[in-house]
């Protein structure tokens, strides 16, 4: 049977039959999305498509999310146990420009041959820029004040910084020393690790990002 008769009885159009898809082949992005989220484990549609367009692909962030979802690449967080609403203290106010609030805190971790270490990570609440994350396998209080002083030369120092009840941070050396650089140590309240949410959560990804995968 011809095409045109063939397309009457189905009642197509032959347009229809002839059409070719024009569609470039997407093997290659599907498999640099892939490369992608293999290495940064905690990226979304969104963070992949920024690092696609670094690249030089010229695509959109629609195609990258459709293309993320056939993947199969959706992220799956985990429900907490109990459910807190993060929010600054009442004696608290966000920060309004960069390096005003930095965030300090500590990451625990083991390395393959079964070695601790202890990662301090630094992170500035308003523009999210990390200017510490120094690993070592131990940590003291002049360990901290050094690390400080090599990132406040570059970048200035901040008006406070937030920290936990840590004995690192209650120490008398960097009392001392946020007191010579009129720095004020704004402490958590025990128990309350939602009063430094923001280096908690750049902790949270540090270890899933980095340190899990590595």
């Amino acid at each position: 049977m011809s095409i045109r008769r063939a397309c009457e009885a189905l009642e197509v159009e032959r347009s229809t039959y002839h059409y070719r898809s024009r569609r470039p082949d997407q093997a290659g992005l599907e498999s640099r999305i892939k490369e992608i989220c293999s290495t940064r484990v905690r990226y979304g549609y969104r963070r992949v498509h920024v690092v696609l367009q670094r690249e030089g692909w010229a695509i959109n962030q629609k195609k990258v999310r459709r293309i993320y979802n056939e993947l199969g690449l959706q992220l799956r967080n985990k429900t907490p146990k109990r459910r807190v609403k993060a929010k600054l203290r009442d004696d608290r106010a966000p920060a309004v420009r960069p390096n005003e609030v930095w965030a300090m805190d500590f990451v625990h971790d083991q390395l393959a041959t079964g070695k601790k270490i202890r990662v301090l990570t630094v992170v500035d609440t308003f523009s999210r820029f990390s200017p510490i994350i120094d690993p070592r396998f131990s940590y003291r209080a002049e360990d901290v004040i050094r690390a400080l002083d090599q990132a406040c030369s570059v970048l200035g120092y901040p008006n406070a910084i937030r920290v936990d009840q840590g004995s690192e941070f209650v120490s008398r050396d960097l009392d001392l020393w946020a007191y010579a650089n009129n720095v004020v140590l704004d402490f958590s309240r025990p128990g309350k690790p939602t009063d430094n949410a923001f280096i908690e959560a750049f902790n949270g990804r540090l270890r899933a990002e980095c340190l899990n995968a590595h």
